[in-house]
């Protein structure tokens, strides 16, 4: 048979290369939802599979990395969601499409209307650091609205019972997934908030898909979190997990026993706490009694001081150091003056004669009557001082009332009787009066 020479001949890698280059160029990356079927993953790491409905099928390949970084496992029946390039493996002349991303179809549709409303609420302000407050110091009331059959629960009651037993902690019960689930968690916050009763609001559940965790990113609930007059934390899911909830809320946990342990103090820590307290209100206890101690000392000071008997004491203490003073003066005066005679007594005998000593004698016995006579004067003056201050002090003293025949009366212990009521039947009783004391007896007390 003869070729045409004016015809191409093409062998079937090229007729294949020359396929792959036309469905690479004229299809962009393309998405697919379908159900996977014949998954294979070979010890390459590859990812194998065919996208099929009721009509047709097409096959896949994932390469790795991008094929462990799934958030899934790729099951036969499961409905997905592909995104991909068109093209053909020329070996063996294969329609193919290798995928770029894979998700569990419905999850792309969630994912895109959580970011858009995400960024709507956003916009708003809605989910501010600035207006975001933050927890009590010490809650004492705690509201838990989750599932009471969750495990979320369990963790919750289980770390706070061992870090703060004395909390309060009441569990709403709510479903946390399905349609009716977002309206029972927004009715069961705000019924908390009106309350009054609590101090803080935990929203709790575990982990799971988009889908599963849909009702905590529900538009109403979140304006009713960042509306609520009680300070709200979210702990929904896993670490990796985030909801309209937990940027609406007051605090984000990323987990439930993690918010726990956020909410209250471990014991322990508030037991150290409460000790230095302790010792701190001790030692300003201390420190105000020694205080006290010294102001009483300083006023029983100034009291024994004002008191008549003692300020007559002190008088007497001064007038008998006036009288040393005065004496002593005076007899150093007439030593001076004694000598100064003799020396010029002594110095006339020698000198002089007999009538000049005569003269000095004389002179010197005027001088010595003199000095004697001004001693008297001042003495006088002094001791009329003295006792102008001692008719002053006796005119308070109680001992001039007892000089008029009153006595004082008090108990042996040295206390002084104020009334009938101090004493009783049989009390022996001191009785001072201005010359001594008499002992007495008390017969009876009539009031």
């Amino acid at each position: 048979m003869n070729q045409d020479p004016a015809r191409d001949i093409l062998t079937p890698s090229q007729l294949n290369t020359l396929a792959r280059d036309l469905l690479e160029s004229a299809f962009p990356l393309v998405w697919v939802e379908a159900e996977l079927g014949n998954v294979t993953r070979p010890a390459s790491g590859h990812l194998y599979f065919t996208l099929k409905d009721a009509r047709a099928q097409i096959k896949c390949a994932m390469f790795k990395p991008k094929s462990t970084w799934l958030k899934f496992v790729p099951r036969e029946g499961l409905r997905v969601l592909g995104r991909g390039r068109l093209t053909l493996y020329e070996a063996r002349g294969d329609y193919q499409l290798v995928m770029d991303h894979l998700e569990e179809a419905g999850e792309g549709a969630l994912r895109r209307a959580f970011d858009e409303l995400k960024a709507r609420l956003a916009a708003e302000g809605l989910f501010d650091e600035v207006r975001k407050r933050p927890l009590p110091v010490h809650v004492q009331r705690l509201a838990v609205i989750t599932s009471p059959s969750g495990a979320a629960v369990r963790d919750v009651l289980s770390v706070l019972a061992r870090r703060f037993p004395l909390l309060e902690v009441d569990v709403l019960p709510v479903q946390v997934q399905g349609e009716a689930a977002a309206g029972q968690i927004t009715t069961m916050l705000k019924r908390a908030g009106a309350s009054g009763r609590y101090d803080a609001i935990l929203l709790t559940r575990g982990g799971g898909s988009l889908e599963d965790l849909w009702a905590f990113n529900d538009e109403q609930l979140a304006r009713a979190i960042a509306a609520s007059p009680v300070p709200v934390v979210s702990a929904v899911g896993h670490e990796t997990d985030f909801s309209l909830a937990d940027f609406a809320a007051d605090l984000r946990a990323p987990t439930p026993s993690v918010a726990a342990e956020l909410l209250v103090p471990h014991r322990s820590d508030l037991l150290t706490r409460l000790q230095g307290l302790h010792r701190r209100m001790a030692s300003l206890q201390a420190q105000s009694l020694r205080q006290s101690m010294q102001r009483a000392d300083r006023a029983v000071l100034r009291l024994q001081a004002l008191r008549p008997q003692a300020r007559l004491q002190l008088l007497q203490r001064r007038q008998l150091e006036a009288q040393r003073r005065l004496q002593s003066t005076w007899r150093e005066q007439l030593e001076r003056r004694h000598a100064s005679l003799r020396h010029a007594a002594a110095v006339l005998r020698a000198n002089q004669p007999r009538r000049r000593v005569a003269f000095l004698q004389a002179h010197l016995l005027a001088l010595a009557q003199r000095a004697q006579a001004a001693t008297a004067r001042t003495l006088q003056r002094e001791a009329l001082q003295l006792r102008g201050l001692a008719r002053s002090l006796e005119a308070v003293s109680p001992l001039a009332t007892i000089a008029r025949g009153y006595s004082i009366l008090q108990h042996e212990a040295g206390g002084v009787v104020r009334s009938v009521h101090e004493t009783a039947a049989g009390d022996r009783l001191i009785a001072r009066l201005h010359d001594g004391a008499l002992k007495v007896r008390v017969e009876d007390a009539d009031t």
